[in-house]
């Protein structure tokens, strides 16, 4: 096993021509796609991993100034590409990881055939001409919580996020990978994913895309989406679900998982 490959918890399952990787966003990590892989497995190779952060990966790795940017994440992506000796994949990321993909992807085109990506944002703060859907006084209060008490900020913040009551199975699981990540690594993370953007890139990206997006979601408003698909270079499809939340894939797997076949077999008719 290669560096990238421990370092991030890669796992490999399933058999097929095609390859397929996997991308958790924010305060997730590989898991968050256990209802997905079982319908991939006897179709595709499938690459799952966990990005730098995550409670599941060794925290003496993360390195809080490559992690002040996206790119750093990006480079991680072509790392386990080049390491695992994938010459193209179909690439599945959920929110910040869809535009970690994205960035990846300008770098390294020839690596990526198709972006599919779940509740990505360019860009969460509000601009005169950009609704993101967050206000400055927003990011901060945000910050302020996660610092003074990160376990209550994670109780709160769960259900929110997934969109559902605190009993929930999926916003069980949620808190429960986001209590996993340390708190200070947890702040950068978010800092980092709060402050991005990603819109002057859009341009550059020449990979189709599949822009996937719940109707109603804390972190992500759906005129996102059309922004998307409005400033991508390449080919794009939008396609906005009757669900709730910043993870659908957890919490409505039901609605989203047939919604993500669909996208993985079929490419954008031209």
């Amino acid at each position: 096993m290669g560096i990238a490959e421990e370092a991030h918890n890669v796992r490999v399952v399933g058999s097929g021509l095609q390859t397929i990787v996997l991308a958790h966003g924010f305060g997730t990590d590989q898991s968050v796609w256990k209802h997905l892989v079982p319908h991939l497995v006897d179709e595709y190779r499938v690459v799952l991993y966990d990005n730098m952060g995550a409670g599941t990966t060794n925290p003496d790795y993360f390195d809080f100034e490559r992690y002040t940017t996206l790119e750093g994440y990006a480079y991680d992506v072509i790392a386990i590409l080049e390491e695992l000796q994938i010459n193209s994949c179909i690439y599945v990321g959920h929110s910040v990881s869809a535009m970690i993909g994205v960035i990846a992807s300008i770098t390294r085109p020839d690596l990526f055939t198709k972006i599919v990506t779940i509740s990505a944002s360019p860009r969460y703060l509000n601009d005169p001409n950009y609704y993101g859907g967050f206000e400055q006084d927003d990011l901060v209060q945000l910050f302020d919580a996660m610092k003074s008490n990160y376990k209550a900020w994670c109780s709160g913040f769960a259900p929110l996020a997934v969109g559902g009551d605190m009993e929930s199975v999926a916003v069980q699981e949620f808190s429960r990978t986001l209590f996993n990540m340390r708190p200070d690594i947890a702040l950068s993370v978010a800092q980092t994913i709060f402050y991005s953007d990603i819109r002057p890139l859009l341009g550059h990206v020449t990979i189709p895309c599949h822009i996937i997006q719940s109707m109603k979601d804390l972190a992500v408003p759906v005129v996102v989406s059309e922004y998307l698909h409005q400033n991508l270079g390449g080919e794009s499809i939008v396609e906005v679900m009757a669900t709730d939340g910043h993870l659908p894939q957890l919490s409505s797997p039901d609605v989203v998982v047939p919604v993500l076949l669909r996208h993985i077999r079929y490419n954008i008719a031209v």
